[in-house]
C-alpha cells in the first residue's frame, strides 16, 4: 500500500523533499509541448536551468516542442493525423527550438548540445553505451544536454510513446538522482466519489494499484500526447532502478527554484530501495525479452526472497523462441518477476524442465552452466509490473 503525505500535515514530506534536493548531483528535467508554446516561457525555464547548474547540480533536459514549434512555423492549429506530416513538422521544429534554447543558454554563460534518439537506441546495448558515454562527455565539459526523441525517422515499433518515457530512461541511463517531470498539473491528485478530484499527494511511496487508479488524463491533444497514467509508468521505471520522479506544474515560473528549495510542491515518487547497478538497469529498463520461462512457486520465491539464481528444477513452460544469451522474462502465473539473461535455448530449457542441475549434461550431451539464468545476469522485480 502506498502512504501518502498530504498538505495539511506536511511536515516528513517536506523534510523528505529537502532530504532529496540535498543530496542530488544529476538531475533530468522534462519539460513539455505546453510549456513551450513561447520564446519567454523558454526563456524562464533556461534560467532556471541556470540557477540550478549553479548550486553544482549537473542538468540533463528531455524537451518536448519540435512538432508544436513546427506547427507554430507553419501558423498550423491541429496537429496533422498522418505520421509522415508530423515527422515533418518535428524536422521543421527542431531547428527553431534548438536555435532559441541555443540563444538563451548563451546568455546566460553555457553551451547547449542536441542529441536525439529512438527506443532502439536504447534497447540496443552498443548504442545505448554509445549514448551515455556521450552525454557523460558532455556533462564533463560543463555543457546541457537537450535530448529529444528522433521523430523525423521513428516508426510506432522504435517510439518512446512520449517524452515522459524518454525522460525517465534517459534518467535510469544515467543515473541521475532525481528526474522532474513539468507538465500543466500540480501532482497527483485522488478522485473523489463526485468526480472531481481533491487534494493533492505530496509524497508516493510505490506505485501501487491504488495510485495508478488515480491517473487522469491531462493533456491536450492539439500539440501534445501522454497524461498521468504515462507519468505513473515514468515512477515504475525509475523507482524500480533505486531513482525518485517529480511531477510539478511548470506553468510556474518558479516552480524548478521550489523543487531545489525543498517546498511542498507538485508529487514525489519514492522508491524502497537503492540504485541498482548498469547492467542490471539496462535488463530492467530497456533490453526487450523475446521469450518466456514459466516457473513454480518455489522457484519464485527462491527468486524473490533468496536472491537465487534459476534452476532448471523451478521450470513449468517455455514460450517463444530463444537462444542461449537471449532476453527473457520470468513468469509465476500471470506475474513477471525477473528478466534477464538465458543460458540456454527455448528447445534447451523444454528439455531441461523439471530437471535437477545434475542432470544437465546427460540430457544435452555437453558442457553446460548449471543455472538456466545466472543471478548476476537477472534483475527481480518485487513489485508488479504493468
Amino acid at each position: 500500500m502506498a502512504q501518502q503525505k498530504k498538505k495539511d500535515n506536511n511536515g516528513d514530506a517536506v523534510s523528505i523533499r529537502k532530504q532529496l534536493v540535498q543530496a542530488c548531483k544529476r538531475v533530468v528535467i522534462k519539460a513539455g509541448t505546453r510549456l513551450l508554446v513561447d520564446a519567454s516561457a523558454l526563456a524562464r525555464l533556461v534560467e532556471q536551468i541556470k540557477t540550478i547548474r549553479d548550486s553544482g547540480v549537473q542538468v540533463i533536459l528531455v524537451s518536448s516542442g519540435a512538432v508544436g514549434t513546427g506547427m507554430t512555423s507553419l501558423g498550423l492549429k491541429k496537429r496533422p493525423k498522418h505520421l509522415s506530416e508530423v515527422q515533418a513538422l518535428a524536422a521543421i521544429g527542431q531547428i527553431h527550438l534548438m536555435a532559441l534554447y541555443d540563444a538563451e543558454c548563451r546568455k546566460h554563460g553555457f553551451q547547449a548540445s542536441q542529441i536525439l534518439l529512438t527506443a532502439e537506441d536504447l534497447r540496443s546495448r552498443g548504442r545505448h553505451l554509445n549514448a551515455l558515454n556521450c552525454i557523460e562527455s558532455l556533462l564533463a565539459m560543463d555543457i546541457l544536454p537537450i535530448i529529444n526523441e528522433n521523430d523525423p525517422v521513428s516508426v510506432a515499433e522504435l517510439k518512446f510513446g512520449d517524452n515522459d518515457m524518454l525522460a525517465a530512461q534517459v534518467a535510469s541511463m544515467t543515473r541521475s538522482d532525481l528526474a522532474i517531470i513539468l507538465t500543466t498539473v500540480d501532482g497527483l491528485k485522488k478522485p473523489l466519489p463526485d468526480g472531481t478530484l481533491g487534494d493533492r499527494i505530496s509524497v508516493v511511496h510505490g506505485v501501487s494499484d491504488e495510485i495508478r487508479g488515480m491517473a487522469r488524463g491531462t493533456d491536450d491533444a492539439s500539440f501534445s500526447i501522454g497524461g498521468m497514467a504515462s507519468k505513473l509508468k515514468c515512477a515504475d521505471i525509475l523507482n524500480s532502478a533505486g531513482e525518485c520522479l517529480w511531477i510539478a506544474d511548470g506553468r510556474d515560473a518558479s516552480i524548478i527554484r521550489q523543487i531545489f528549495n525543498g517546498d511542498d510542491v507538485g508529487t514525489v515518487f519514492l522508491p524502497d530501495h537503492g540504485k541498482i547497478e548498469s547492467k542490471k538497469r539496462w535488463l530492467s529498463t530497456f533490453a526487450k525479452a523475446i521469450g518466456t520461462i514459466h516457473i513454480d512457486d518455489g522457484a519464485a520465491k527462491a527468486l524473490l526472497t533468496k536472491g537465487s539464481s534459476l534452476l532448471p528444477s523451478g521450470i513449468r513452460k517455455v514460450a517463444g523462441t530463444f537462444q542461449r544469451g537471449s532476453i527473457v522474462e520470468v513468469c509465476n502465473g500471470k506475474q513477471i518477476i525477473a528478466k534477464g539473461l538465458s543460458n540456454f535455448s527455448a528447445a534447451e530449457c523444454r528439455k531441461l524442465a523439471g530437471c535437477q542441475t545434475s542432470s544437465i549434461h546427460d540430457i544435452l550431451k555437453c558442457d553446460a552452466e548449471s543455472e538456466v539464468i545466472h543471478r548476476n545476469n537477472m534483475v527481480v522485480f518485487h513489485g508488479n509490473v504493468k
